[in-house]
């Protein structure tokens, strides 16, 4: 299992040759890593990651996910129920379960990072199966337990310039705060993600009303109280180094309301008696609000919309969220986004990247959007779609009427640290293949092709995110 130096690439020679010396000049560029999931305590502390399993398999629900569809019980893998019923597991058990399975992973985008991150972070090159499981673990946890591997040595090993974290609007950010007094020079950034006070689905959202309420001494019964509040904590985290929001609705609607009927919305929101459709309008409606104020401070906005999170209720009952039950749904744009794009669409000061988990909005829908309004730029594919076919499609649907410059290079989405090299690895060696193409067929001067290289993979980013 020694990974192959052209892998992802074409495999037509000329393509491939062109991919290669592509990929040779944007491989070892710094990792911007704008949206993702990971703890911003693991850099506030600096400790030591307690054993492979809690680091590879516990955290991941790429992982567990499929694992789970094959009859193997979350319990087994010692993830634990909310009601702590479930005893302690060994996690080297945990461990050779996973090498037992690991054929489960054939294909799938999970192999290739897996992979990677076995190979180039901990030497492993023969494929981890039952026969070698306990060497992979032994070998792993006693690096684990050296001062390169601690959180922040991580990152500066795999030359992460910038990672920003999700984090809600009732967040201290204390861990943030730590690691800005700690005098380290990493770039830990937080993200305002304010879902837990917009979406009167959630569990808590009346409490958390309040408490956002308490935090900045605003009446958060009202409207105008709440509003105000929301721009209090957009302005903290902006103080703490945030340059993005991030928006996860089940949708992509969006509403324009005249103040005092978004005003009486609110109050039935907060009344508790509000039904489906209300608080469907009432997350529209917040998604225009938080355009107005990024338009205001500048923060750039993301909507990641498309999930049915919780699928599976008996699960989330038992485990709670973010338990690998969250499914891709189909989603609508053009519509839903008009009034949103009525009032900011045309308003530079304005960036706001689209993400889909419906590919088939690619062509029809999101490439044409972001080909016209100035303040839309399109995602990378996200989530089930972070992967070769998917990251291919995407460039091959999308290009073709929004261009390369109304996208915003990659971003990994992960929880998983150590899997952040090999998912920007992989989105690199994607682009490099879809631009060796181009050149081969004609489409794209090979100068112009190193230049798109270099965009794709760090300019644009730093652009769309302020970074």
């Amino acid at each position: 299992m020694i990974l192959d130096p052209n892998r992802l690439f074409p495999a037509e020679s000329d393509a491939r040759s062109v991919s290669a010396r592509l990929y040779e000049t944007v491989r070892d560029l710094p990792i911007l890593s704008p949206h993702g999931h990971t703890d911003p305590r693991w850099f506030a502390e600096n400790e030591a990651f307690a054993n492979p399993t809690a680091l590879f398999i516990q955290p991941d629900h790429y992982i567990f996910r499929m694992l789970y569809s094959q009859g193997i019980s979350l319990e087994s893998l010692g993830i634990p129920p909310l009601d702590g019923t479930a005893a302690p597991v060994d996690p080297k058990e945990v461990w050779r379960l996973f090498a037992k399975n690991y054929y489960l992973f054939r294909g799938t985008p999970s192999r290739l990072w897996l992979d990677y991150s076995f190979e180039n972070q901990f030497g492993l090159t023969k494929r981890l199966s039952p026969e070698n499981a306990d060497e992979y673990y032994d070998i792993i946890a006693q690096k684990l337990q050296t001062p390169q591997f601690r959180p922040r040595a991580l990152y500066e090993q795999f030359n992460i310039e910038v990672l920003s974290t999700t984090d809600t609007p009732l967040d201290t950010l204390k861990y943030h705060k730590a690691i800005q007094q700690s005098g380290w020079k990493g770039r830990i950034l937080p993200t305002f993600r304010p879902d837990s006070v917009i979406d009167a689905d959630q569990t808590g959202f009346l409490a958390n009303i309040l408490k956002l309420g308490e935090i900045t001494g605003e009446n958060t019964t009202t409207w105008q109280g709440y509003l105000n509040a929301l721009r209090n904590r957009r302005a903290f985290f902006k103080s703490m180094g945030a340059t993005a929001t991030d928006h996860g609705h089940p949708t992509a609607f969006t509403a324009d309301l005249d103040p005092d009927t978004a005003a009486s919305l609110f109050g039935r929101i907060i009344s508790g008696r509000s039904v489906p459709q209300e608080q469907e309008f009432f997350r529209g409606q917040m998604l225009t609000e938080m355009a107005g104020m990024s338009v205001e401070d500048g923060l750039t906005m993301q909507l990641h919309p498309g999930s049915v999170r919780n699928h599976n209720r008996q699960l989330y009952e038992r485990f709670g969220r973010d338990k690998g039950a969250d499914i891709p749904s189909q989603t609508e744009y053009v519509r839903a986004l008009q009034p949103l794009l009525n009032r900011y669409g045309n308003d530079q000061r304005l960036t706001f990247i689209l993400f889909t988990l419906d590919e088939s909005t690619f062509s029809r829908e999101l490439a044409p959007l972001a080909g016209h309004y100035p303040a839309l730029k399109l995602g990378p594919p996200w989530w089930f779609h972070d992967s070769p076919e998917g990251m291919m499609r995407f460039r091959e649907q999308a290009t073709e009427t929004a261009g390369f410059y109304n996208t915003v290079g990659f971003n990994d989405d992960t929880r998983a640290l150590l899997s952040i090299p090999s998912r920007h690895d992989v989105a690199r060696r994607i682009d490099c293949a879809f631009l060796g193409r181009l050149v081969v067929e004609h489409r794209l001067d090979e100068d112009e092709a190193f230049e798109v290289i270099q965009d794709l993979t760090v300019n644009l980013v730093r652009k769309a995110y302020k970074l």
